[in-house]
């Protein structure tokens, strides 16, 4: 009879405390989630907003049942001591996870401010995670085992060499990581160059182990972040920081078409705006010279003459000089390259003001449009394969 009254008296304890537990927890879950949604809502803080809205509040509440669990554990003085090394492991968890969300909260703070492009910090985010369940792991195997967790750690030097080798990947990208940041070799939405794995876009996420670029295409590229360190890259953040992008192309001039200039031309070419000073001031130039040195100037091959290419190429730079779209601090030059079998490359070295992809890529072509159509007053030709139709 005693043993039941005993029994009986231990599953109702077990009941209580089982109830007690739930209500305290529903209680605490309806009731001061309330009251810090309304502290939250009246102080109108982005962060403690923030805090709320991840849930962080929430492992607050996990806790609410254990005072009731370790009072009622004196009930059953058999069980005490497992009941407190559960509750202990159950105390661990929590506070691991609560640290663990506490870190991606004030991540998902630090990124909300421009700072965050330029000194990400997810490396050191997940490496303060990874070190977070280390702890937690460490601390909940030493009370499974009863081993005093400066033991435990002591036991783990022999696996130091497995470690090693199992996180070599995230060692080299934490390693990787810091130099990438340390040295501002890389920020989030800088456009980036990476050829070997086929990356030509923005990266969207530093992280511990890779780091990820929107190609633009649309696809995305994920590169282990220490590869970064053993292969070069292009980062074209230095075109966005000058404020101007480079135009380099050329216009490919039939070598037959050059010749020298006639008086004729000299007059059509006075009553070009851009280059009428030009015309005027070559051609006092060339007849000083020739007057001075007694030259026969009957002859073609005698004496100093202006030529159509040369001719063009003042006024392509003179164009260039008076658009409104490109960079005059910069480089800007229209040079004649080495002769190939098609023909002499004239080529346009400038930098545009614009540096967004679609308008950037409108300015050029509206120049090389312009100078297309006008060579021909020039009296040049443009190199083009003929059909074999």
């Amino acid at each position: 009879m005693d043993i039941i009254n005993n029994n009986l008296y231990e599953l109702i304890s077990l009941c209580l405390i089982v109830l007690g537990s739930a209500l305290s927890y529903f209680i605490a879950k309806k009731y001061v989630l309330s009251a810090v949604k309304k502290v939250v809502n009246n102080n109108q803080s982005l962060w403690s907003e923030i805090f709320f809205e991840e849930k962080i509040f929430h492992y607050i509440i996990y806790l609410t049942p254990i005072p009731i669990i370790y009072l009622g554990s004196f009930l059953f003085p058999y069980f005490q001591p497992k009941i407190e090394k559960v509750i202990l492991i159950y105390i661990a968890l929590i506070f691991t996870f609560f640290s663990e969300k506490v870190l991606s909260v004030l991540l998902l703070i630090y990124n909300g401010y421009e700072i965050s492009k330029k000194r990400p910090i997810t490396t050191f985010i997940q490496v303060g995670k990874i070190i977070i369940f280390f702890i937690g792991l460490v601390f909940i195997l030493s009370l499974l085992f009863n081993k005093s967790v400066l033991t435990f750690l002591s036991g783990l030097g022999a696996l130091t060499a497995v470690l090693m080798i199992v996180f070599k990947d995230s060692l080299l990208s934490f390693k990787a990581g810091i130099q990438l940041i340390y040295n501002d070799m890389l920020r989030i939405d800088d456009w980036v160059e990476i050829p070997k794995f086929g990356a030509d876009g923005n990266v969207i996420e530093i992280s511990l182990d890779t780091i990820k670029v929107k190609n633009w295409d649309k696809t995305i590229t994920f590169i282990p972040t220490y590869k970064l360190m053993e292969d070069s890259f292009k980062n074209w953040r230095g075109m966005t920081d000058t404020g101007a992008r480079r135009i380099c192309r050329s216009i490919i001039i039939d070598q037959y078409s050059i010749r020298f200039l006639n008086d004729q031309d000299i007059e059509k070419f006075k009553k070009f705006h851009l280059i009428s000073d030009y015309i005027s001031k070559k051609q006092i130039e060339v007849n000083e010279y020739n007057s001075k040195n007694m030259i026969d100037t009957s002859e073609i091959v005698n004496g100093k003459k202006l030529t159509n290419i040369g001719t063009f190429r003042r006024y392509a730079l003179n164009y260039l000089k008076s658009h409104p779209d490109i960079n005059q601090d910069l480089h800007l030059l229209v040079r004649q390259m080495s002769p190939t079998p098609e023909g002499i490359p004239l080529e346009i070295y400038a930098f545009s003001n614009k540096t967004k992809l679609e308008v950037y890529e409108e300015v050029q072509s509206d120049i090389f449009d312009h100078f297309l159509a006008i060579i021909p007053e020039f009296d040049l030709r443009v190199y083009q394969v003929l059909s074999k139709i």
